[in-house]
């Protein structure tokens, strides 16, 4: 299959110079190799049609389906660039409206009133009209022709506007697969196909795209999620165990005068359990003399900045800096003043570094630096920049590492001598199986405590209808002298997903609310103007934040006793999770309310009452992969992976994500290197997915 990789698209029958350009800038599909890796994401079978009225009595979003019937009357509206045509088609049950806003001379031409046709394509509803979006139209005889089950490819818009769909794509795929006289050549190593009975890679990819059976179907997806798990589970394997055998790292034994006075005269509360067994794993790490490359979860509330500063203090005891980089600076400010409020008594020298730094500051703080008169730097992207030199760093922390790139982790490492030891910080609580993929290459530790005296956050969900005891609620806590975050989904107001924006609710809140003052927070905003309007809820002036999801993390208001997410159906569980974790941060009861309309989904009315249920983050996690809800943890995850997957997917396949690493395991433990004959190709075919011409094996 390698040699697909040189097969330009345009070659193949159906496809031609100008959609091989359209399909290279709307889905990156440029070779014969990635025509055949573009799998679809449902099948249709087309020997099965709906009825309209059975259409407009269903709930929930529709999938690809086929409509058999007529066109009573076509309508042409606006002109030029604006110009659409609507045909009314009615099946004799009910009627849709089809729309097309381009190629709209073309179908009118080439369709007529009163002749018999199949629709297939996907109903909505529009201002409560049915209609179907440039659907395929085709004569009965030729659908009946055709495959009884036909593939539905991701698409874009514009594919979908320049006549390029799901049924043309098939089309040039079906063409090159049979134009093809030898088999695609086989990639994974043949002890892996033959010990787990996986299905060749010729027949699987013939069945993903033109399924023979059901079960073929099902076990052609198996071999391919399976080899894009595998591809990855063997690269983080290799990486971790040259890391293990190759890198050294800077020993720590002694625990002085830092951490000890910090320990015995700062801490603002007794150390949990967990918080203590981590600091013992990190202790082992730094002391072995090997690299360190760990990894911290923990759920929101549970200590890790103060298990980061204290392994901090470790380094600092044996002569060595220390950094943390966070990947805002709303984050990266939460973080500095944080330690530094905990260190200020033993006199720790602790200094941040932000794109917005002022050049006098940033000149002080490259002096600090490299005569080692700093001990702690807390910054941004700001503090891999060239120019920034440390004297002698030795302990790097990095708090949600995957929104990091591999390359921008790699200048960190660049600047001491031998690797600093790494802790990387996480507040998503990752199931295993993820954490098994995303951080495969490093050691896990969990946080699965709270400090005492953080109280569990009450949630409730409430509808539209009972808005206005909600909004006494809110009235009621500001009358008390405590604040409160309403948080939207959106900048602005979207007509077609009718769903409420934040300016719009920082209108009314304004409103409702006075006298007491209300600032808004969104990510449109100039971050001047965002820094200020945090730091007047930060202060107490304001009593009301109205923000969009940034401030998702990084905010720390202790006398924040409300939370109020307004259509809180169009959030994931883990990213409700992580807003609720703004609130309860002091002494008070802190509640959450979940806003929701009435008419939503059984499934996501189970997905919000979860969240009313429990407050752990991880059982949270492990829900938002068994319900296979719109969470973002895969989005989130996938970001920290070597590449995009095609097939696989994070939320849903632990099990395969599991007898991948077992296997990649029973691989390398037989050939470290993959340098015997039968491993080869497999290599090769590694390499090139991976795109590897960089060594990243020093990178966590």
């Amino acid at each position: 299959m390698l040699s697909l990789r040189n097969f330009d698209i345009k070659f193949v029958k159906g496809i031609g110079p100008e959609r091989a350009k359209l399909l290279n800038s709307e889905l990156g599909i440029s070779t014969a190799y990635d025509l055949l890796r573009h799998y679809p994401t449902s099948y249709i079978d087309r020997s099965r049609t709906y009825s309209i009225r059975s259409l407009r009595q269903a709930t929930g979003e529709f999938p690809y389906l086929q409509i058999r019937g007529r066109f009573v009357s076509f309508n042409t509206l606006g002109e030029g660039a604006s110009m659409r045509l609507i045909g009314l088609f009615t099946d004799g049950t009910a009627t849709i409206d089809c729309v097309w806003f381009k190629g709209v001379r073309e179908v009118r031409n080439r369709l007529a009133a009163g002749h018999e046709y199949v629709l297939f394509g996907k109903p909505s509803f529009y201002r409560e009209t049915l209609q179907m979006t440039h659907p395929e139209v085709d004569p009965p005889e030729r659908v009946e022709a055709g495959p009884g089950v036909r593939a539905v490819y991701p698409l874009t818009e514009k594919l979908r506007q320049r006549n390029l769909g799901s049924k043309a794509i098939h089309a040039a795929v079906v063409a090159f697969l049979q134009s093809r006289k030898a088999p695609l050549r086989e990639t994974l190593p043949p002890s892996v196909v033959t010990s787990l009975g996986l299905m060749g890679l010729d027949e699987a990819i013939h069945n993903v795209h033109i399924p023979q059976s059901s079960a073929a179907l099902e076990q052609a997806r198996m071999r391919l999620k399976f080899e894009e798990l595998f591809y990855i589970q063997t690269d983080m394997l290799m990486r971790s165990r040259v890391r293990k055998a190759q890198l050294q790292g800077y020993i720590m034994p002694h625990v002085g005068r830092w951490f000890n006075d910090f320990y015995h005269n700062c801490l603002p509360f007794d150390l949990t359990g967990a918080q203590k067994r981590v600091i013992k794993e990190i202790r082992a790490d730094i002391m072995s003399g090997r690299q360190m490359n760990r990894l911290v979860q923990g759920d929101v509330g549970s200590g890790k900045t103060l298990v980061a500063l204290m392994s901090m203090l470790l380094a600092i005891d044996n002569g060595f800096q220390a950094c943390l980089m966070a990947p805002t600076e709303i984050l990266a400010t939460q973080h500095y003043e944080t330690i530094s409020e905990l260190a200020s008594k033993i006199g720790l020298n602790v200094r941040l570094l932000t794109g917005s730094t002022r050049a006098k500051q940033r000149r002080l703080i490259d002096e600090g630096l490299r005569d080692g008169s700093i001990h702690i730097l807390v910054g941004t992207h700001a503090v891999i920049e060239d120019k920034v030199v440390f004297r002698n760093l030795g302990f790097a922390v990095i708090d949600e590492q995957h929104r990091f790139g591999v390359a921008q982790r790699a200048r960190l490492w660049q600047k001491s001598a031998v690797p600093p030891h790494v802790l990387v910080m996480t507040a998503t609580p990752i199931p295993r199986t993820l954490a098994m993929t995303v951080y495969g290459d490093l050691d896990v530790s969990v946080i699965d405590e709270l400090p005492p005296g953080r109280k569990p956050v009450a949630t409730v969900l409430r509808y539209d209808e009972q808005r206005q005891q909600v909004q006494r609620g809110i009235r009621a806590q500001l009358d008390a002298g405590h604040q409160v975050y309403i948080v939207y989904p959106l900048v602005e107001e979207n007509e077609k997903l009718d769903l409420r924006s934040v300016t719009e609710g920082f209108e009314a809140a304004s409103q409702l609310y006075a006298p007491h003052k209300v600032t808004l927070v969104h990510g449109k905003m100039k971050p001047a103007d965002k820094d200020a309007a945090m730091q007047m809820f930060a202060s107490g002036e304001a009593g009301v934040l109205v923000a969009t999801t940034v401030i998702e993390v990084g905010v720390n208001v202790p006398n924040a006793t409300t939370m109020v997410i307004e259509n809180a159906e169009r959030f994931g569980l883990s990213q409700l999770h992580q807003l609720r974790g703004r609130v309860g941060r002091g002494a008070d009861r802190s509640h959450c309310i979940l806003m929701s309309k009435h008419q939503i989904s059984a499934d996501t009315r189970k997905r919000l009452e979860l969240m009313t249920s429990t407050t752990d983050g991880f059982v949270i996690a492990e829900a938002d992969m068994q319900m296979r809800g719109p969470g973002d943890i895969e989005g989130t995850m996938q970001s920290g992976l070597p590449f995009d997957l095609k097939i696989a997917n994070l939320a849903q396949d632990g099990q395969i994500i599991q007898l991948a690493r077992r296997a990649a395991e029973t691989l390398l433990d037989a050939d470290p290197s993959l340098q015997l004959p039968e491993n080869r190709t497999f290599a090769t075919a590694l390499a090139m997915m991976l795109n590897r011409n960089t060594d990243w094996s020093r990178i966590s």
